[in-house]
């Protein structure tokens, strides 16, 4: 059901005049000649899936798209899999990305409060130029595979831009992954070359990383040059990496170059190989395509975010998060670009806030988990901070619960649009996110994306409003992934979507579609909790349990009981609590009362049991199935996966579970 009534915040009508998306509308019912401009969201929404040729040949009108698009938008536009979008159209991604050439900012770099830097249209240009020469001068060609090692550094944008423009393939890893971790994605996908750092900055500690580097240059035989970027120095030797060459010397040959041949290829051209979260198995290689992340991304950015030309674009990410390709394609709409690498909580929480005021961010993207840890310790960043610019927050990650749309407009800012996004690394972008030009309701992502036929089904197949069921999408779109990558005949990209409802995509999250055509999410589908057979959200009962201040996390799973019965399960909650704090029973009563209060007797757990550290993924997302597993006294196949595998053995062989 949905959290509130009446918004928490709506824009006033004369934002809502200079947005882009009113300059979509207008721009559309020219172009068309139906009625578009002032019509609400959902009209526009359903225009956009029942005519997507109208639809997407304006957002490539509208987004200024360099290249050639050719008559034919979509061929076979009913199999999904199986549409093929712009089938004539030659593009290049990088080319799209690299419009300006001029003095003004294209990114602006922190590196904690430790490094600072920012580059002009021009010097960007010029490092890509450089670096794009030198990737050809070795051998680079379109199609191979380029790999990068690195932090949400400068290097790495241009590292992907010189790919990019040759046609060659982009895949990235951020350096806190181990060696394992590493091979374990690179190794799939053959990489010709990898750049890598000599190391980098966490909460003010140098973490070298040329061990590693040496050690994953020796086990991956299809590299045949490994680069060195120069970032935080961690005192290792470029000497002992196997064709390793630092940045400076691979450059050398060519710091006269000042040109780009950017290669104009088909539209479902290979541009990223994205990875699943690999904590079940070996990660599967998500192949996502030049045209279809481009069209989206300008549809997002310009339309659902509002980012205008000018505009001063963040969001907190590694390199290893979908979230970092989605940032870099702000060029294409004329932003600047506000690079952040290092811990967020530098300052108690406050650098990112120190950052937004001194170069003016117009938009904020952050995790769920941040807004919550911010709220933890209490900081209130509107009464220490100006804010001036900032108009829009991003958060995605994990469902942002009510109480976080209550604090950021209480304690970071009051007018601002605060869109919760949600989508994933398998699309590169989003199923539903923001409309700037729509009310925000509390607990609720506002609205699907344009273009994409999002729905809730039940487990039969049915549209429901109201009821908790699978996040599907309808209709193809042009982001959908090419394929996994080494995937014969599609079978694991089939068995991954499709295997569920036949021709309809299947997300995997359990999902609610709300009365105002909003989405809530309760968490994902494969960890849903099913006690007495009713489907359960993780999210609803982490909701509950971290509204107290004692709580500085909380994961919570069903454990098979009676075990090895295969059939009910309790549930079972683990919470994190804040330092010097003990799980009593009083704690113990207090978490289920205010469960049971605020939910159903069924949420209310089984067992409380107090752990130290709470296991998430690279991304920080809690990993409950890797958890679900280490109880069960099941093997959790890929930990190196996660960024604190250390955390599990608080979960195994706990006798509180045994009765």
């Amino acid at each position: 059901m949905s959290t509130s009534i009446t918004p928490i915040w709506q824009p006033s009508a004369q934002r809502v005049a200079g947005t882009r998306l009113t300059a979509f509308m207008a721009a559309a019912e020219k172009r068309w000649n139906r009625r578009l401009a002032g019509v609400d969201y959902q009209a526009l929404h359903a225009w956009s899936v029942e005519h997507p040729e109208e639809f997407w040949v304006s957002v490539w009108e509208f987004g200024e798209v360099r290249g050639e698009m050719g008559a034919t938008v979509v061929v076979d536009r009913e199999k999904m899999p199986g549409a093929q979008w712009f089938p004539e159209a030659r593009l290049n991604f990088a080319e799209n990305l690299l419009r300006r050439r001029d003095e003004s900012d294209a990114l602006v770099f922190w590196g904690e409060d430790k490094v600072k830097g920012r580059a002009s249209h021009a010097e960007l240009y010029r490092a890509v130029a450089q670096t794009a020469a030198a990737l050809r001068g070795m051998g680079v060609v379109k199609g191979d595979r380029v790999a990068a090692y690195l932090p949400n550094v400068p290097a790495a944008l241009v590292a992907m831009l010189a790919t990019a423009s040759i046609g060659a393939i982009y895949s990235s890893a951020s350096p806190d992954f181990g060696v394992q971790g590493v091979l374990d994605r690179f190794g799939q996908i053959e990489p010709k070359l990898l750049f890598a750092c000599d190391g980098y900055w966490y909460n003010g500690k140098v973490i070298d990383c040329l061990g590693k580097v040496a050690e994953i240059a020796a086990r991956m035989p299809s590299l045949q040059r490994v680069v060195v970027v120069p970032y935080a120095g961690g005192g290792g030797d470029i000497a002992a990496v196997k064709h390793g060459l630092s940045l400076a010397d691979f450059l050398a040959p060519f710091a006269g170059e000042r040109e780009i041949r950017f290669e104009r290829l088909p539209f479902a051209h290979p541009l990223y190989i994205m990875y699943s979260s690999g904590t079940t198995g070996v990660p599967k290689c998500i192949v996502h395509c030049a045209g279809g992340a481009l069209l989206q991304h300008l549809k997002e950015q310009q339309l659902q975010s509002d980012v205008h030309a000018g505009d001063r674009l963040f969001y907190f990410t590694t390199c290893g998060w979908m979230m970092w390709n989605w940032l870099v394609s702000g060029l294409a709409s004329g932003a600047t670009l506000l690079l952040y690498d290092g811990s967020p909580f530098v300052g108690r929480g406050n650098i990112l806030f120190d950052y937004a005021d001194a170069e003016g961010m117009t938009h904020f993207g952050t995790s769920a988990k941040f807004i919550d840890a911010i709220a933890k310790i209490e900081l209130q960043p509107r009464r220490t901070h100006g804010l001036e610019h900032l108009r829009a927050l991003f958060s995605t990650g994990s469902p942002l619960v009510a109480e976080g749309f209550d604090y950021v407009y209480a304690n970071i800012k009051p007018d601002l649009q605060l869109a919760s996004i949600s989508g994933g690394t398998d699309i590169i972008s989003c199923f539903v996110l923001g409309n700037p030009n729509g009310p925000v309701y509390r607990g609720e992502i506002q609205c699907a994306g344009l273009g994409m036929a999002v729905d809730v089904f039940d487990d039969a197949g049915r549209p429901v409003r109201g009821e908790k069921g699978e996040l599907v999408c309808t209709r193809s779109f042009p982001v959908m992934p090419i394929g996994f990558w080494n995937d014969p005949g599609n079978a694991k990209y089939h068995a991954a979507y499709f295997d569920r409802f036949r021709n309809i995509w299947c997300h995997g999250d359990f999902a609610e579609r709300t009365a105002h055509d909003g989405f809530i999410i309760y968490g994902r589908s494969d960890a849903t909790l099913n006690p007495g057979g009713v489907r359960i959200g993780t999210a609803e009962i982490y909701r509950q349990v971290e509204k107290l201040i004692e709580v500085v996390e909380s994961l919570v799973i069903g454990q098979d009981w009676p075990p090895g019965s295969g059939g009910d399960v309790r549930v079972v909650l683990f919470v994190k609590l804040r330092e010097g704090m003990v799980l009593d029973d009083a704690l113990i009563s207090r978490i289920k009362q205010v469960i049971k209060d605020n939910t159903t007797p069924r949420h209310v757990p089984g067992k409380i049991l107090q752990v130290n550290d709470i296991p998430r993924t690279k991304s920080g997302k809690i990993v409950e199935l890797a958890v679900r597993n280490v109880v069960h006294g099941a093997a959790v196949k890929n930990v190196e996966a996660l960024a604190n595998p250390e955390a599990l053995d608080h979960f195994r062989d706990r006798p509180e579970l045994k009765s």
